[in-house]
């Protein structure tokens, strides 16, 4: 019963990191086209949220989750496709922590363009092709985790 709570909430877990990284980058992506500093920095609002609220609690949680799953399956961290996960979810934070700060100076500086009735500055459109460049390495790194999660490469089906 325990595995079983402990499983479940792992992929919720993992439901959250994706479903919410693939939700934000399409709405900022979708503002960020409109051109309108006004959308922009709203949408940058909720997006700074929702990754306070979903995406660093879903980061929290799955670590330990994890751990208390491999304890009750007996699995060192060493296990090849555990080890490999690891280093994949490290990938991830080393992208996602920038782009939560990035995003939180593109927010504000749409909210000043929108206030002064001026266009994005260029600097805004410099952060957002990093923030853009940033998303794919973190979002294939999600994908490859859930596949090592599923697929358990090395241990007999």
């Amino acid at each position: 019963m325990i595995y079983a709570v402990l499983l479940w909430l792992h992929v919720i877990g993992a439901t959250i990191l994706l479903g919410t990284g693939a939700g934000i980058a399409f709405f900022m992506v979708m503002a960020h086209r409109s051109g309108s500093p006004a959308l922009v920095a709203h949408v940058a609002g909720t997006v700074v949220v929702a990754d306070f609220l979903f995406t660093a609690t879903a980061v929290i949680a799955q670590p330990i989750t994890g751990v208390l799953l491999m304890q009750q399956q007996g699995w060192p961290l060493t296990t090849p496709w555990i080890a490999a996960a690891l280093g994949l979810y490290a990938l991830i934070g080393a992208f996602w922590v920038p782009v939560v700060f990035l995003q939180m100076r593109m927010r504000d500086l749409a909210r000043a363009a929108a206030a002064a009735g001026q266009p994005l500055p260029p600097l805004y459109h410099r952060l957002y092709r990093v923030w853009f460049v940033f998303g794919f390495p973190a979002f294939f790194a999600v994908l490859a985790i859930l596949w090592l999660m599923i697929a358990k490469p090395g241990l007999p089906g």
